[in-house]
């Protein structure tokens, strides 16, 4: 679905772009679901691309945090087809970067296309927004950065192991949380994989970020896949490669393909960017998987002290080696049923 409405975006805005007509353009989009109206827009001779979603005029929303962003415009209208409803719209700027942000409008009426509820409707478009002013910050700034490069590998080849394993890759991309900045990696259901990813002279300790990450109270298993690298230039595996790597293996599922690709795109990897990851190579130094339970050294939620916040620690993973289990014993446990 995601492909075919990308294409379809992408087709409209196009041809409205080619005509010599001026105004505000607005098309509704057939879903399935035909309680939600979502239009493609476009405004002329601005070449504006956009979306707008329709949504009862006694919801309230807040706009507010996305009056100034550089890349988008987002605002309301009253509806003109409908009286009772608005239309909240938001119109990308930058023409020239419409192949990421027609990407990005599929995923988002894909998930909004599952709902039915005005109010979650809204909700869900806001949250994107959050997500989508931090992907479009970086297409202007250049890039992960070194560490980012090296948190996504590490990611990306857990997730690599699991769609091997696994039967079902559409539910094995699905539990790829860390992009929508969950507190760990991986997540489904009662069990959690927290991926840590390290280099240089010190591959045997790790970060943690806060008191949440490696506490296990909610749940049944919770994992730590520590992935322990050499970086050099040229020698080894780089991002593009692994990213590559995966697509290789969905290219007969394309809707868990599309689920990657957008994933990636929440994450910040862009196609335009894949030059500045070129150099930069990975060769696998150790490998290990740690079972977080019982005395795992660690800080826990209700551990904390009233008035203390913003936990962050490190852990030398030496003093974990009764911890360590085999990779059979890990993906063993990840149910997707």
């Amino acid at each position: 679905m995601i492909t075919t409405m990308t294409n379809s975006l992408l087709e409209l805005w196009d041809n409205i772009a080619q005509s010599n007509e001026k105004g505000l353009f607005k098309r509704l989009i057939q879903l399935e679901n035909e309680e939600i109206y979502v239009y493609a827009t476009f405004q002329c001779p601005e070449k504006y691309c956009g979306v707008a979603i329709a949504f009862d005029k006694s919801i309230s929303v807040d706009i507010s945090p996305f009056s100034n962003l550089r890349d988008l415009s987002v605002y309301t209208l009253p509806d003109s087809t409908f009286p009772n409803k608005n239309l909240l719209f938001i119109n990308l700027l930058q023409y020239q970067s419409r192949d990421v942000f027609s990407v990005l409008c599929s995923d988002l009426i894909h998930k909004i296309s599952e709902h039915t509820e005005e109010k979650k409707i809204v909700r869900i478009v806001v949250n994107q927004l959050e997500k989508w002013r931090t992907l479009f910050d970086r297409m202007r700034n250049g890039g992960l950065l070194p560490a980012e490069q090296q948190g996504l590998y590490g990611e990306l080849s857990f997730l690599q192991k699991f769609i091997i394993k696994s039967k079902n890759p559409s539910q094995v991309i699905n539990t790829w949380v860390g992009v929508d900045k969950e507190i760990r990696d991986f997540q489904y259901g009662n069990w959690a994989v927290e991926v840590k990813t390290t280099a240089g002279n010190n591959h045997q300790k790790v970060s943690i970020s806060s008191e949440r990450q490696l506490d296990d109270t909610l749940m049944d298993c919770l994992f730590l896949y520590h992935l322990s690298l050499e970086t050099s230039k040229g020698n080894g595996e780089n991002l593009n490669q692994k990213v590559q790597a995966i697509r290789n293996l969905l290219t007969e599922n394309s809707f868990a393909l599309n689920s990657f690709n957008t994933k990636l795109l929440e994450g910040g990897y862009l196609e335009i960017h894949a030059h500045l990851y070129e150099e930069r190579c990975y060769a696998k130094r150790d490998e290990n998987i740690y079972l977080v339970k019982d005395d795992f050294p660690r800080i826990k939620e209700n551990e904390i002290r009233n008035g203390v916040g913003d936990v962050k620690y490190t852990i030398v993973l030496s003093q974990c080696d009764k911890f360590l289990i085999p990779e059979s014993q890990l993906f063993k446990t990840l149910s997707l049923s």
